[in-house]
């Protein structure tokens, strides 16, 4: 895994102070290691006060999935501008 971004960091410490375990804290940053997604979680965890640790897992789950369709969603993006380049240019004799 990548090193855990800035906003990682904070949302590590967020987590220590509404009282998670040390070790739950470092599993969900880690996983949840960029600035992205670990402001998404910053953003859930705001609207409540008291979570089970359940609900905090099902939801670094969910933007981990939000995060995989963007991800595919680009790749595709890019895969048909070059199909289309392919259309409009045809291949080059290089």
């Amino acid at each position: 895994m990548k090193p855990r971004s800035p906003m990682s960091m904070e949302l590590y410490d967020i987590l220590l102070d509404k009282g998670y375990p040390e070790e739950f804290s470092d599993l969900i940053t880690r996983n949840l290691n960029t600035d992205f997604t670990a402001t998404r979680m910053i953003g859930y965890l705001s609207h409540y006060s008291d979570l089970p640790e359940a609900e905090i897992v099902d939801e670094m789950l969910s933007i981990l999935s939000d995060r995989n369709q963007i991800m595919k969603k680009k790749n595709m993006e890019e895969t048909n501008a070059l199909l289309n380049d392919l259309y409009r240019f045809g291949l080059s004799d290089e």
